[in-house]
Formats: structure tokens, C-alpha cells, sequence
């Protein structure tokens, strides 16, 4: 009998050790399964790489485009064209957002590609010189309306490609850095109460914003506050961890993410899946790594680059349509180029001997839906949409041409 009760100790230890092994057992496969779940992936299929002579004339046949549609006083876009829209705009406040984020794309996408046509010079004063004007004014449309998040997101990548542009001119690289700095704070004011940054706010109509606020604007806005740092603006880290927490939050095991914050009880909802993300993982993906993160590897990176070629039919599916996401996994069309710019971002993440199959990849893409005017378009939204798609596309392919 007391033989037996000095067992009963030895069998609980047993018990716990199994348990404990069991435990991390299921940890480490887990581990594992999200690790292949991220890494693993379709295959594109192979393309014919464009020459550089291709893609060289279809960036100048962009920026004559560009030249062709600039407005009078420097901007780009308008809100004519108005049959058939699907999209909420409160007037005149949406409108102001439009035209700032669609102007600020075309002066970025003119100094990125400056080297490609006589004409970009003068563009680009006349654009910088709106963008001095307006962007200072820009503020959300009404309560519930933040298009002008966007505004502020694309200026300061536009500035801070301008303050480049600027070099060895002290007086005008100060006008520039302070307007980024002050669109710095704008975006403090709009960020939400849970971090990051949302485009609508129909909860409690607060001067705070209680948005949702969704990974691939948090992911943006990121991006540009990124770029302010490089040309000496000062970033609040404190809102830079927030907008990095949301991100992370949002982040599925396969590196998918969720829409917004309000998604993640239903992660598997289709527009949080894949097939959904493809467009925005790309921001959120080359983001995180922007920033340090190491959850995204070299070869999750890749996975999804290439996932985004061989999968850009569900992205394809949902260009034109003008219905947000009325496309198969509620892809809406306005993430097109939008994820192709992003990706194109992340090449230069990848390991050096997979950037030139995915720069050839780009490139196809581009080049094959090139409209006959030169431009590209995703959405139909007034009189924005081309000058935004062919700025987007214009800094995509750029980023495909190989030094020679």
C-alpha cells in the first residue's frame, strides 16, 4: 500500500511531462505549418522578358499622357465624368482628397522617371507648385468621410521625392520638409483611436476619428512617413508603433491580412483570404520588412510576389468593374495598381537573383494593359483614374528597367 501512493507521484509527473512534450510538439508543427503556409505558394508562369527599348517607350508614351491631361493650374483629375459611379464623395471635401493623393502620384511617378522625356521638368514644377498650395488646406470632407488621408499619404511621398529632386537648393528643400512636416501632423490628428489610419469614420463622429482603420492605408501612410524620415522630418515613433501594432494585428499565419480591424473575428471572410489580399498583402508585407520586422522572410516575400502574378487574374477580374468590390473575393478594381506599385516596391527586398524574374513580370503586366492614349486605369472614379493609374504604373515600371 505505501508502495502505491509513492507511484501515484511518478504517474502525475509522467502525465505532465507527456502533456508538456504534446504541447510543444503541436507548437512546433504549428510553427512550421504557418512558416509553409507563408512561404509556399503557385508558381507564375514563365513570361517573355520585354526589352528595355519596350519598356523605356511605353514610360514615354505614360508621361505624354501625363502632359497631355495636367490641368491648367499644375493639378491632375477632376470631378467630371460622372455616369455610372458607385463610390460615396461628399462634396466638396472628397473631391479635394482626390485631386491631391491623384496630383501627388503624377509629380511622384514624373521624378521618378525624370531621365524619360524632354517635358517632365516642366510637369513637375507645375505640379509641385499646386501641391504648395493645396495640400496645407487639405482636410477630411465631413465626419465620416477621410479620402483625405490619402492626400496627405501621397503628398509626403511626393514631396519628399521632390526634396531630392531639389538637391544642393537649400531654400527650396526647407519649403518642402516643412509642408511634409506639417502633413506629418495631419496625419496625427486623423489617426484613429486604435492606431493607424482608416478612410471612413461612421461610429461616434469624434474630432478623434474612431475609424476602423485598415492594414493596406496603415501600410501606406507608413510608407510616407518612411520617406519623410529619410529627407529629415521628424516622425513621432510612438505613432509609428501604432500603425506597425495594426498591421501585425490584422496579419494572418500565411501573411494574408484582414481588411480591417473590425475583420479579425472572421479572418476567413473572402476578402481577408488570399485571393482577397493579393493586392494589399504586398504593401503590408514590404512595410513590415521596412521596418524590421522579421516575421516577413526572404522567401514569404517571394511567395507572395510571386502569387501575385500567378493569381492577377482575381485581380484582374475586378479592374474596370465599377462596383467596389463586386469582383470574386470582394476584390475591388482600385487595388490593382496598387499592389503592382508596392510590389514593385519589394524588389528590391528580394534576394538579388529573383528581381529580374519578377521585374520581368512586372513589366508584362504593365506593358500588355497600357491603354492606346498611354494610360492605365483600374476604377472608374470621375475624372481621377487615369492620371492615379498611369502614376502608379509609371513608378512600377520604372523599377523594371536594368542598369546596363
Amino acid at each position: 500500500m505505501a508502495s502505491s501512493h509513492r507511484f501515484i507521484p511518478t504517474l502525475q509527473c509522467w502525465s505532465i511531462a507527456c502533456v508538456a512534450i504534446w504541447i510543444g510538439a503541436t507548437w512546433v508543427v504549428a510553427q512550421e505549418r504557418e512558416s509553409t503556409l507563408a512561404e509556399k505558394g503557385p508558381e507564375p508562369v514563365h513570361v517573355e522578358a520585354p526589352s528595355q527599348l519596350e519598356i523605356e517607350s511605353s514610360i514615354e508614351r505614360g508621361i505624354a499622357f501625363l502632359a497631355e491631361t495636367q490641368n491648367r493650374d499644375g493639378s491632375w483629375g477632376g470631378p467630371t465624368r460622372t455616369k455610372d459611379l458607385n463610390i460615396y464623395a461628399p462634396t466638396p471635401g472628397a473631391h479635394d482628397a482626390f485631386r491631391a493623393g491623384t496630383t501627388a502620384l503624377c509629380v511622384a511617378a514624373l521624378v521618378d522617371c525624370r531621365d524619360y522625356s524632354y517635358r517632365s521638368d516642366e510637369l513637375i514644377v507645375r505640379g509641385e507648385e499646386w501641391l504648395l498650395k493645396h495640400l496645407p488646406h487639405l482636410r477630411r470632407a465631413n465626419q465620416d468621410a477621410l479620402y483625405n488621408v490619402w492626400g496627405h499619404a501621397y503628398g509626403i511621398e511626393a514631396l519628399a521625392r521632390l526634396h531630392r529632386y531639389h538637391d544642393g537648393d537649400e531654400g527650396k528643400q526647407k519649403t518642402l520638409l516643412d509642408e511634409i512636416q506639417h502633413q506629418i501632423e495631419l496625419l496625427g490628428r486623423y489617426e484613429t483611436t486604435k492606431g493607424g489610419w482608416g478612410y471612413y469614420d461612421f461610429h461616434m463622429h469624434l474630432q478623434k476619428p474612431t475609424a476602423e482603420p485598415t492594414s493596406f492605408t496603415t501600410a501606406t501612410v507608413l510608407y510616407a512617413l518612411h520617406r519623410a524620415r529619410e529627407v529629415g522630418a521628424d516622425v513621432p515613433q510612438a505613432m509609428i508603433d501604432r500603425g506597425l501594432a495594426v498591421i501585425r494585428r490584422q496579419q494572418r499565419p500565411d501573411l494574408a491580412y484582414l481588411y480591417s480591424d473590425d475583420m479579425r473575428t472572421s479572418p476567413g471572410f473572402d476578402v481577408n483570404k488570399p485571393g482577397g489580399s493579393v493586392g494589399r498583402s504586398q504593401a503590408c508585407n514590404y512595410v513590415l520588412r521596412l521596418y524590421g520586422d522579421t516575421s516577413v522572410s526572404d522567401a514569404a516575400l517571394l511567395a507572395w510576389a510571386k502569387r501575385l502574378y500567378a493569381r492577377n487574374l482575381w485581380l484582374d477580374i475586378g479592374r474596370k468593374r465599377p462596383i467596389p468590390h463586386e469582383s470574386w473575393f470582394l476584390v475591388a478594381g482600385y487595388f490593382f495598381y496598387y499592389g503592382h506599385y508596392y510590389a514593385a516596391l519589394g524588389l528590391e527586398e528580394l534576394p538579388e537573383e529573383s528581381q529580374p524574374q519578377m521585374q520581368d513580370q512586372l513589366a508584362n503586366v504593365m506593358i500588355r494593359l497600357q491603354e492606346k492614349d498611354g494610360s492605365w486605369w483600374d476604377y472608374p472614379l470621375y475624372n481621377y483614374h487615369q492620371p492615379y493609374g498611369t502614376g502608379f504604373a509609371l513608378m512600377t515600371l520604372v523599377r523594371c528597367v536594368r542598369e546596363l
